[in-house]
Protein backbone atom coordinates (compact mmCIF):
# COMPACT_ATOMS: atom_id res chain seq x y z
CA UNK A 1 0.00 0.00 0.00
CA UNK A 2 2.68 2.77 1.11
CA UNK A 3 4.35 1.64 -2.21
CA UNK A 4 1.68 1.91 -4.56
CA UNK A 5 1.33 5.76 -2.88
CA UNK A 6 4.91 6.36 -3.67
CA UNK A 7 4.82 5.16 -6.87
CA UNK A 8 1.89 7.43 -7.24
CA UNK A 9 3.11 10.59 -6.33
CA UNK A 10 6.38 10.08 -8.24
CA UNK A 11 4.39 9.63 -11.52
CA UNK A 12 2.12 12.79 -10.39
CA UNK A 13 5.53 14.52 -9.70
CA UNK A 14 6.90 13.47 -13.09
CA UNK A 15 3.42 14.63 -14.71
CA UNK A 16 3.91 18.35 -13.19
CA UNK A 17 7.17 19.05 -14.06
CA UNK A 18 6.96 17.61 -18.01
CA UNK A 19 4.01 20.21 -17.88
CA UNK A 20 5.98 22.78 -16.48
CA UNK A 21 8.61 22.09 -18.50
CA UNK A 22 6.42 22.09 -21.59
CA UNK A 23 5.31 25.47 -20.67
CA UNK A 24 8.54 26.81 -20.43
CA UNK A 25 9.63 26.07 -23.76
CA UNK A 26 6.04 27.00 -25.22
CA UNK A 27 6.56 30.59 -24.57
CA UNK A 28 10.08 30.76 -25.36
CA UNK A 29 8.89 29.24 -29.23
CA UNK A 30 6.30 31.88 -29.00
CA UNK A 31 8.08 34.65 -27.97
CA UNK A 32 11.19 33.36 -30.81
CA UNK A 33 13.65 33.18 -28.00
CA UNK A 34 13.81 29.20 -29.52
CA UNK A 35 13.68 30.04 -33.34
CA UNK A 36 12.53 27.58 -36.04
CA UNK A 37 15.14 25.10 -37.08
CA UNK A 38 16.84 25.17 -33.53
CA UNK A 39 17.72 21.41 -32.19
CA UNK A 40 16.23 20.85 -28.94
CA UNK A 41 18.46 17.63 -26.98
CA UNK A 42 16.88 15.55 -24.18
CA UNK A 43 19.96 15.78 -22.00
CA UNK A 44 20.49 19.41 -22.07
CA UNK A 45 17.12 20.53 -21.28
CA UNK A 46 17.33 17.38 -18.53
CA UNK A 47 20.60 19.59 -17.10
CA UNK A 48 18.72 22.91 -17.39
CA UNK A 49 16.01 22.17 -15.65
CA UNK A 50 17.14 20.09 -13.27
CA UNK A 51 15.01 17.05 -14.67
CA UNK A 52 15.55 13.77 -15.54
CA UNK A 53 15.23 12.85 -19.09
CA UNK A 54 11.59 11.57 -18.83
CA UNK A 55 9.80 14.66 -18.13
CA UNK A 56 11.42 15.92 -20.47
CA UNK A 57 10.90 13.34 -23.26
CA UNK A 58 7.63 13.69 -22.37
CA UNK A 59 7.11 17.56 -22.72
CA UNK A 60 8.71 17.01 -26.35
CA UNK A 61 6.20 14.63 -26.97
CA UNK A 62 3.53 16.59 -25.93
CA UNK A 63 5.08 19.72 -28.03
CA UNK A 64 5.48 17.85 -30.52
CA UNK A 65 1.41 16.77 -30.53
CA UNK A 66 1.02 20.45 -30.83
CA UNK A 67 3.28 20.83 -34.20
CA UNK A 68 5.81 23.13 -32.26
CA UNK A 69 8.35 20.71 -32.80
CA UNK A 70 9.42 17.59 -35.19
CA UNK A 71 11.05 14.34 -34.69
CA UNK A 72 13.18 14.41 -37.53
CA UNK A 73 15.80 11.50 -38.39
CA UNK A 74 19.02 11.82 -37.60
CA UNK A 75 18.54 15.58 -36.51
CA UNK A 76 16.24 14.76 -33.48
CA UNK A 77 13.70 17.45 -31.81
CA UNK A 78 13.42 20.75 -33.49
CA UNK A 79 11.55 23.76 -33.63
CA UNK A 80 8.90 24.18 -36.13
CA UNK A 81 7.99 27.24 -38.04
CA UNK A 82 4.77 28.09 -37.91
CA UNK A 83 3.47 30.91 -40.00
CA UNK A 84 1.04 33.67 -38.53
CA UNK A 85 -0.77 32.24 -41.42
CA UNK A 86 -1.13 28.88 -40.21
CA UNK A 87 -1.75 29.74 -36.67
CA UNK A 88 -5.09 31.65 -37.85
CA UNK A 89 -6.38 28.49 -40.26
CA UNK A 90 -5.95 26.28 -36.90
CA UNK A 91 -7.59 28.76 -34.67
CA UNK A 92 -10.05 29.54 -37.46
CA UNK A 93 -11.29 25.65 -37.90
CA UNK A 94 -11.15 25.03 -34.04
CA UNK A 95 -13.58 28.45 -33.70
CA UNK A 96 -16.27 26.97 -35.39
CA UNK A 97 -15.99 23.35 -34.34
CA UNK A 98 -16.72 24.84 -30.74
CA UNK A 99 -19.38 26.91 -32.10
CA UNK A 100 -21.12 24.09 -33.06
CA UNK A 101 -20.46 22.50 -29.95
CA UNK A 102 -21.66 25.04 -27.67
CA UNK A 103 -24.66 25.74 -29.88
CA UNK A 104 -25.76 21.88 -28.85
CA UNK A 105 -24.31 21.84 -25.80
CA UNK A 106 -27.03 25.28 -25.13
CA UNK A 107 -30.02 23.14 -25.46
CA UNK A 108 -28.86 19.83 -24.21
CA UNK A 109 -26.73 20.04 -21.05
CA UNK A 110 -28.72 19.27 -17.90
CA UNK A 111 -29.03 22.34 -14.80
CA UNK A 112 -26.03 19.93 -12.56
CA UNK A 113 -24.13 20.56 -16.10
CA UNK A 114 -24.78 23.92 -16.88
CA UNK A 115 -24.15 24.71 -12.41
CA UNK A 116 -20.65 22.97 -12.80
CA UNK A 117 -19.97 25.49 -15.30
CA UNK A 118 -21.11 28.62 -13.55
CA UNK A 119 -18.51 26.76 -10.65
CA UNK A 120 -15.68 27.05 -13.02
CA UNK A 121 -16.37 30.52 -14.56
CA UNK A 122 -16.72 31.96 -10.70
CA UNK A 123 -12.86 29.70 -9.56
CA UNK A 124 -11.57 31.34 -12.45
CA UNK A 125 -11.89 35.37 -10.86
CA UNK A 126 -8.84 34.40 -8.52
CA UNK A 127 -6.22 33.33 -10.89
CA UNK A 128 -7.00 35.97 -13.57
CA UNK A 129 -6.93 38.82 -10.77
CA UNK A 130 -3.90 36.81 -9.83
CA UNK A 131 -2.27 36.48 -13.09
CA UNK A 132 -2.17 33.37 -12.91
CA UNK A 133 -2.05 32.22 -16.14
CA UNK A 134 -1.15 28.51 -15.44
CA UNK A 135 -4.11 28.31 -12.99
CA UNK A 136 -6.34 30.07 -15.47
CA UNK A 137 -5.09 27.98 -18.38
CA UNK A 138 -6.10 25.04 -16.87
CA UNK A 139 -9.51 26.06 -15.48
CA UNK A 140 -9.93 27.50 -19.38
CA UNK A 141 -9.38 23.61 -20.60
CA UNK A 142 -11.75 22.27 -18.20
CA UNK A 143 -14.45 25.29 -19.23
CA UNK A 144 -14.36 24.05 -22.55
CA UNK A 145 -14.05 20.32 -21.97
CA UNK A 146 -16.99 20.50 -20.07
CA UNK A 147 -18.82 21.99 -22.68
CA UNK A 148 -17.72 19.59 -25.16
CA UNK A 149 -19.18 16.79 -22.76
CA UNK A 150 -22.87 18.68 -22.56
CA UNK A 151 -23.12 18.21 -26.01
CA UNK A 152 -24.19 14.46 -25.16
CA UNK A 153 -22.31 13.55 -28.12
CA UNK A 154 -19.72 11.56 -27.60
CA UNK A 155 -18.07 11.53 -31.06
CA UNK A 156 -18.28 15.22 -31.07
CA UNK A 157 -16.26 15.78 -27.46
CA UNK A 158 -13.74 13.29 -29.18
CA UNK A 159 -13.01 15.52 -32.71
CA UNK A 160 -13.35 18.78 -30.19
CA UNK A 161 -10.80 17.01 -27.35
CA UNK A 162 -8.10 16.56 -30.68
CA UNK A 163 -8.62 19.03 -32.02
CA UNK A 164 -8.23 21.37 -28.87
CA UNK A 165 -4.76 19.45 -27.93
CA UNK A 166 -3.52 20.52 -31.12
CA UNK A 167 -4.06 24.27 -30.23
CA UNK A 168 -3.00 24.27 -26.33
CA UNK A 169 0.14 25.83 -26.14
CA UNK A 170 -1.21 28.46 -28.47
CA UNK A 171 -4.35 29.02 -26.29
CA UNK A 172 -2.24 29.41 -23.31
CA UNK A 173 0.04 31.68 -24.29
CA UNK A 174 -2.28 33.96 -26.05
CA UNK A 175 -2.74 34.56 -22.11
CA UNK A 176 0.05 37.03 -21.80
CA UNK A 177 -0.78 39.37 -24.19
CA UNK A 178 -1.99 42.45 -22.58
CA UNK A 179 -4.95 42.20 -20.68
CA UNK A 180 -6.24 39.05 -22.47
CA UNK A 181 -6.60 37.12 -19.33
CA UNK A 182 -8.95 39.37 -18.50
CA UNK A 183 -10.93 39.72 -21.61
CA UNK A 184 -10.92 35.98 -21.89
CA UNK A 185 -13.10 35.05 -18.73
CA UNK A 186 -15.15 38.09 -19.52
CA UNK A 187 -15.73 36.15 -22.49
CA UNK A 188 -16.68 33.07 -21.00
CA UNK A 189 -19.20 35.16 -18.94
CA UNK A 190 -21.09 36.31 -22.11
CA UNK A 191 -21.02 32.99 -23.35
CA UNK A 192 -22.50 31.38 -20.28
CA UNK A 193 -25.04 34.14 -20.07
CA UNK A 194 -26.41 32.81 -23.51
CA UNK A 195 -26.23 29.35 -22.90
CA UNK A 196 -28.50 30.70 -20.01
CA UNK A 197 -30.80 32.13 -22.00
CA UNK A 198 -31.29 29.26 -24.06
CA UNK A 199 -30.13 31.06 -27.38
CA UNK A 200 -27.49 28.49 -28.89
CA UNK A 201 -27.06 30.64 -31.46
CA UNK A 202 -25.88 33.62 -29.41
CA UNK A 203 -23.75 31.34 -27.52
CA UNK A 204 -22.34 29.83 -30.54
CA UNK A 205 -21.30 33.36 -31.93
CA UNK A 206 -19.86 34.83 -28.71
CA UNK A 207 -17.74 31.24 -29.13
CA UNK A 208 -16.63 31.87 -32.66
CA UNK A 209 -15.82 35.61 -31.67
CA UNK A 210 -13.87 34.06 -28.60
CA UNK A 211 -11.63 32.04 -30.58
CA UNK A 212 -10.87 34.29 -33.28
CA UNK A 213 -9.91 37.29 -29.78
CA UNK A 214 -7.86 34.27 -28.98
CA UNK A 215 -5.78 33.92 -32.45
CA UNK A 216 -5.51 38.08 -32.41
CA UNK A 217 -4.22 38.07 -29.04
CA UNK A 218 -1.59 35.75 -30.54
CA UNK A 219 -0.64 37.54 -32.84
CA UNK A 220 0.28 40.29 -31.36
CA UNK A 221 2.31 38.01 -28.80
CA UNK A 222 4.14 37.02 -31.47
CA UNK A 223 4.96 40.03 -33.27
CA UNK A 224 5.86 41.95 -30.48
CA UNK A 225 8.17 39.43 -29.17
CA UNK A 226 9.59 39.30 -32.32
CA UNK A 227 10.38 43.40 -32.47
CA UNK A 228 12.12 43.14 -28.87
Amino acid sequence: MGEGGEMDGMAEGRGLLSDQIRNALTDEIASGVLAAGIALDEQDLADRFGASRTPVREALRQLASSGLVEMRPRRGVVVTRMTPERIMEMFETTAEFEALCVRLATYRMTPLELSALMDLHEQSAEPVAAQDYDTYDALNRSFHEALYRATHNGFMAEQALAIRSRLSAFRRTQLRQGERILRSRAEHGEILQAIAEGDGDAAARRMRAHMLNAASALGRYVADHASA
